[in-house]
């Protein structure tokens, strides 16, 4: 098979390392690529979200199977941009991208089916929110609505950092129009861990679960990253935890996105 992989980052390269490994693949084109995945395949000098000219690329090699690897995209609807003309893409719809790129649609979404999240009310006026803001427990977590690679969510110790944050998403813009929008949420405590999982519609892979390090100090201090590395599998992941994540959290997740 030839293979377009989508994307620049680590996530590419360790995907492109991958998955050259496998005796399916003829021909790697890593799009733009860096100067990892160039020791494994062809980089080729068109950006992660010009859709027309990956599309264009991908009909004229006779690419088998197209890769993304970056959520921006995926939110602009590459996948069914490449389906629409009978082409082989991993990724989700744009409409189920909306997870991934609207922190208030995923709220939505976990609350009308019952998966347990943490409380919090989405705002698009500033004045709005702020008086919210100001009434709230503390600690207390300010999220940029929009994808913001990484770096939109903000957990706040005090109300001062908690008006700055909101103060730069709504008002200053720092993240553009990732911050039309803000959640202010409960700040939920203890360790985090992502699971992952491949989702055909309803059915539902076994699943993997790692440790992000978030925050950009040692003790989990300072600001929220787009990631300072993680480790796999966590020491207190086990088969009833995986039991219940599944249960109560992908299976019925991957059931509302069909819906």
């Amino acid at each position: 098979m030839k293979v377009l992989l989508i994307g620049n980052g680590a996530r590419e390269h360790a995907i492109a390392w991958k998955i050259s490994q496998s005796h399916l693949m003829s021909e790697l084109f890593v799009a733009p690529g860096n100067a990892g995945t160039s020791a494994l395949g062809s980089n080729v000098p068109i950006g992660a979200t010009d859709i027309d000219s990956l599309l264009g690329f991908a009909k004229e090699n006779g690419i088998d199977f197209t890769i993304v690897g970056p959520e921006a995209p995926l939110a602009d609807g590459i996948t069914d941009r490449f389906q629409e003309v009978g082409l082989l893409i991993f990724g989700p719809t744009k409409n189920a991208a909306q997870i991934e790129g609207s922190k208030s649609f995923a709220k939505e979404l976990m609350l009308l089916h019952n998966v347990p999240t943490a409380s919090a009310k989405t705002f698009s006026s500033y004045d709005d929110a702020l008086k919210f803001l100001e009434a709230s427990p503390l600690p207390v977590v300010v999220k940029a609505d929009g994808l913001a690679a990484g770096k939109g969510v903000v957990v706040a110790q005090t109300l001062d950092e908690a008006r700055v944050a909101l103060h730069e998403q709504m008002v200053e813009k720092a993240l553009g129009a990732a911050g039309d929008r803000v959640l202010i949420e409960e700040c939920l405590e203890g360790q985090e861990i992502s699971v992952f999982a491949f989702v055909d519609g309803e059915r539902v892979s076994p699943m993997v679960a790692a440790c992000d390090y978030k925050r950009i100090g040692d003790g989990d201090t300072g600001p929220n990253t787009g990631g300072m590395g993680s480790y796999s599998p966590p020491p207190v992941w086990n088969a009833a935890l995986e039991q219940r994540v599944r249960k109560e959290i992908i299976e019925p997740v991957a059931r509302g996105l069909v819906a």
